[in-house]
């Protein structure tokens, strides 16, 4: 479905980590703007560094679907340490930022195995400097997380961006 949000887990029931739900609203979503996420996550395993997340990112132009290039780290990137570029965010040490301190969700590896679930809960997005290729529109995102060359999860979104 173009033009609204929809979430799939790709994983096939054999990743050890599953998104089991996932709501965003509004739709579309706003920059700048409010957006408020709820999200469920089961993990059978510990998620250790280092942690690769792969993104195709692409962009509807009328019937076509562009796979968007990574420029500037956004887009179609391949991240080789998730948990380092966390550690950059949130130095080590410090308490992770509320809500997910509240929910008791990790923002540093290790992750450890279990269930994590964030009620909705609301975020502000503050009016970054986007590429023009990155604003208005609809897009579609697969990401896969692995370790060591095992899949951990995989993930599919689609959602319209307005600004």
């Amino acid at each position: 479905q173009v033009g609204g949000f929809a979430w799939e887990d790709c994983g096939d029931g054999k990743d050890p980590v599953v998104l089991k739900s996932l709501s965003v609203v509004p739709d579309p979503i706003s920059i700048p703007g409010s957006l408020r996420v709820s999200a469920a996550v089961s993990s059978s395993k510990a998620m250790a560094s280092p942690l690769k997340a792969v993104l195709v990112v692409e962009k509807a132009l009328g019937d076509l679907w562009i796979q968007l290039p990574c420029i500037d780290q956004l887009g179609s990137c391949t991240y080789n340490d998730v948990c380092a570029i966390l550690d950059d965010l949130i130095p080590p040490g410090t308490t992770c930022p509320e809500p997910l301190l509240t929910y008791g969700i990790p923002c540093h590896c290790p992750f450890k195995a279990g269930s994590y679930s964030l009620p909705a809960s609301d975020f502000d997005l503050p009016d970054v400097e986007l590429p023009a290729w990155m604003t208005n529109g609809n897009y579609r995102v697969r990401a896969v997380v692995s370790s060591g060359g095992q899949e951990l999860a995989c993930v599919k979104l689609a959602f319209s961006l307005q600004s």
